[in-house]
């Protein structure tokens, strides 16, 4: 069983009392933390870290992603979301691979674990292809492949039996690390018989869902007309929430709608920075989601394509600084309340309930932060550092279930170089045959 060594760090361990050790050593046997603060006498290592100077915290669970549109990012933009989603992203995927999906996610990995992501939890298609960027990664995910229920002439891929297939054939495989849920893709697309369809899935396969609820007042409004019943609703009186849901944005909800997501205990994960990007107007702030109970809140990244960044520090900042801004509350999300939500709620969302907290007997999924950079002193406060300084490029070791993924900031598992090349040049195909088609059926 290999054996890691981490001395001499500022220990956040985000646990309930929100403990900080300083000078501490954590020991890693196998995939979890058997020694945290003093490691007995008489006892070697593997590997040792010097972690003076550093601050180790747990790794980012990224609750909402679609990890392989990288390939399509800094190419729409400046659109508003209808626009940006019908003209430009939909169209562009229309020309979408197997091989697309599998470059695009690995290019995502390399950020992500470049900038501490341990875990994510992807919603897009060809999903066996990001199965194997998890494999070969060495991260944890909880995979969803999306679907529409409307038919399979419009399913990416295979048809829906095949991709739903796919969620329970991979449920715990890559020795634990993947997870999987059922992914129909929002209640405005899926109708409310393929809905009931999912609901029969997940009683039967005991399977999460993943899927986009409530992103605009329109969809409401257009759910209202036609179901005479509000997303949320719609999908309580279906039975969808009765079963693990991670339900993405939730930015337009009244508070009978609040009720049910904190009673049913759904997870609602936010993505600040595609809110800001696409000028989403967002009715329903955290403040008044915890007002209301909901306690399962998380942080994703959304797609490369809308935010532009997968480094969940940025996240983690504009969370906090635009709950402050919007509620003209500078003690809106205080201390390490956005860190919670980026590491054990997130893990709790993708199912690592485990993870997210740093304690012996607790699965080694965890970072190390280099504090000698000129933006991160003095160090009044580590927390305070840690939301509203530190950087991605701050992070210079990524260990998962005990396995170092990142070391001194060279990536250990992935062919970083090869994947640059190769996913760029399969997004310029993509996009550029997408334009192709575009001008002649035009012509």
């Amino acid at each position: 069983m290999s054996s890691l060594w981490i001395k001499n760090a500022t220990v956040v361990t985000l646990d309930a009392d929100g403990t900080v050790l300083r000078n501490a050593d954590i020991f890693i046997e196998g995939k979890r933390i058997k020694h945290l603060g003093t490691v007995p006498p008489n006892i070697t290592a593997d590997e040792v870290i010097d972690g003076t100077n550093c601050v180790a915290l747990p790794g980012f669970f990224n609750a909402h992603t679609h990890s392989p549109m990288t390939f399509e990012r800094g190419w729409a933009e400046d659109l508003p979301f209808p626009r940006w989603l019908n003209e430009k992203i939909w169209v562009a995927e229309s020309a979408l691979t197997p091989d697309d999906v599998y470059w695009g996610a690995a290019l995502a990995a390399c950020e992500m674990i470049r900038s501490g992501t341990v875990a994510f939890n992807d919603h897009y298609f060809y999903m066996d292809r990001v199965a194997q960027v998890v494999e070969e990664s060495g991260m944890k995910a909880t995979l969803t492949w999306c679907t529409f229920g409307i038919g399979d002439d419009k399913e990416v891929g295979p048809g829906a039996d095949a991709q739903l297939a796919f969620s329970v054939e991979r449920q715990g495989s890559a020795d634990g690390r993947i997870h999987t849920s059922l992914g129909p893709h929002s209640p405005y697309v899926c109708p409310p018989e393929f809905l009931k369809r999912v609901v029969e899935l997940a009683e039967k396969h005991d399977l999460p869902i993943h899927l986009h609820v409530a992103e605009s007042l329109p969809q409401v409004e257009n759910s209202l007309k036609r179901y005479g019943q509000t997303p949320v609703e719609q999908l309580d009186a279906l039975g969808i929430f009765d079963h693990p849901t991670v339900a993405a944005h939730c930015l337009a909800l009244n508070e009978q709608d609040i009720a049910i997501l904190a009673h049913k205990g759904v997870y609602v994960p936010r993505t600040p920075i595609t809110y800001m990007k696409l000028a989403m107007p967002i009715r329903t702030p955290i403040s008044a989601l915890q007002a209301g109970g909901v306690q399962r809140i998380a942080l994703g990244s959304d797609g490369p394509a809308s935010n532009g960044t997968m480094d969940m520090w940025e996240i983690v900042r504009q969370a906090v600084w635009l709950e402050k801004y919007t509620q003209t509350d500078p003690e809106a999300l205080p201390g390490d309340a956005a860190l919670r939500m980026a590491t054990h709620v997130g893990a709790q969302a993708l199912g690592f309930a485990e993870s997210g907290v740093l304690a012996e007997g607790r699965p080694a999924d965890l970072i190390l932060v280099d504090f000698r950079r000129p933006h991160l002193r003095p160090r009044h406060d580590v927390i305070a550092s840690l939301v509203h300084l530190a950087k991605g490029a701050d992070v210079t070791h990524v260990v998962v279930d005990g396995r170092l993924l990142m070391r001194n900031r060279e990536l250990l598992t992935l062919d970083e170089e090869r994947i640059l090349y190769e996913a760029e040049r399969h997004a310029f195909r993509m996009v550029n045959q997408n334009m192709q088609q575009m001008r002649e059926y035009r012509a």
